[in-house]
C-alpha cells in the first residue's frame, strides 16, 4: 500500500489454491508448492453461506504456518468478514481479501484489517461493478478479480471481466498505487495470457496447477513463462 516507484511492469506471481490438494497431507502439499516455486499459498476461506461450500477455518491455516515460509493470502468468501478477518491474522495470513459483497462497510472493514497488522485486499464477484472499489484503493495492496463465480472450483474463465482489469490499472497508474491485481478463476496456460494483456499480475490456479500431466512444478514453470511472455 502506497506510492509506486514504478508502475509499469509488475512481478508476475503465481499462488496456487489449495481447493485441490490432498488434506489428509496438507502440510506435505504445500511443501511441494514451495520448492514448485508458489509465489504464495492460497487460502480459499468459504462459510457454506455467502457461497455454496464449506471449507477451511482458521486452524487449519495455523497448523500449516510453519510448514513452509512463503506467504499466505486467506481469501474471505463469507458473510462475516469482520468477524472472521483477525482469526487468519492470527493464523499467520499476511494478506486477507474482503468481497465488496459481504460487507456493509467497506472502508471500515478494511481499516480494522490494517489495524491488525494485515495487508489489506479487496475482492469483486463477476456481476459486481468496478466502481464499487474505487475509493478504497489507497486502503489496499491487492484487487482481486473473480473471473468465475466463486463457490468451486474448475469453472470456465470468463473473460468479460478483463474490462474490470484495465480500468482498475488505469486508476492504479493515474494515482501511483502500489497495488497488485490478481484474478481468479479459470486460470490455465491457455488463458493466463489474455488476463496479463489485460492488466493482472497475480494469477490464482488449482485445477491447472494440481492437475498437469508433468506435476505442479511444471505447472507453475508453464504458467509464468506464459504470463511473462505476454506481460
Amino acid at each position: 500500500m502506497g506510492i509506486a516507484s514504478d508502475t509499469s511492469k509488475r512481478p508476475i506471481e503465481i499462488c496456487p489454491s489449495i481447493l485441490p490438494a490432498d488434506f489428509s497431507k496438507l502440510g506435505d502439499e504445500l511443501q511441494m508448492l514451495e520448492k514448485a516455486g508458489a509465489d504464495r499459498i492460497h487460502w480459499d476461506v468459504m462459510d457454506g453461506n455467502f457461497v455454496p461450500n464449506l471449507t477451511i477455518g482458521p486452524d487449519v491455516v495455523s497448523s500449516c504456518r510453519e510448514s513452509v515460509e512463503i506467504p499466505f493470502e486467506a481469501h474471505l468468501m463469507v458473510e462475516d468478514p469482520d468477524l472472521l478477518a483477525p482469526l487468519y491474522i492470527r493464523a499467520g495470513c499476511e494478506l486477507i481479501m474482503l468481497h465488496v459483497e459481504s460487507t456493509k462497510h467497506l472502508d471500515r472493514s478494511l481499516n480494522e484489517i490494517l489495524e491488525l497488522g494485515g495487508k489489506a485486499g479487496v475482492t469483486l464477484n463477476p456481476a459486481t461493478p468496478i466502481e464499487n472499489i474505487k475509493h478504497v484503493l489507497h486502503l489496499v495492496d491487492q484487487v482481486l478479480i473473480m473471473s468465475v463465480n466463486p463457490g468451486f472450483g474448475g469453472q470456465k474463465y470468463l473473460a468479460s471481466q478483463e474490462a474490470k482489469i484495465r480500468k482498475v490499472g488505469a486508476w492504479i497508474s493515474e494515482q501511483s498505487l502500489d497495488i497488485d491485481i490478481e484474478i481468479d478463476g479459470g486460470i490455465s496456460a491457455s488463458t493466463i495470457a489474455q488476463a496479463t494483456d489485460a492488466g493482472a499480475n497475480v494469477f490464482v490456479a488449482g485445477s491447472a496447477v494440481f492437475s498437469h500431466p508433468e506435476g505442479v512444478e511444471s505447472a507453475i514453470s508453464e504458467l509464468r513463462e506464459t504470463a511473462a511472455s505476454a506481460q
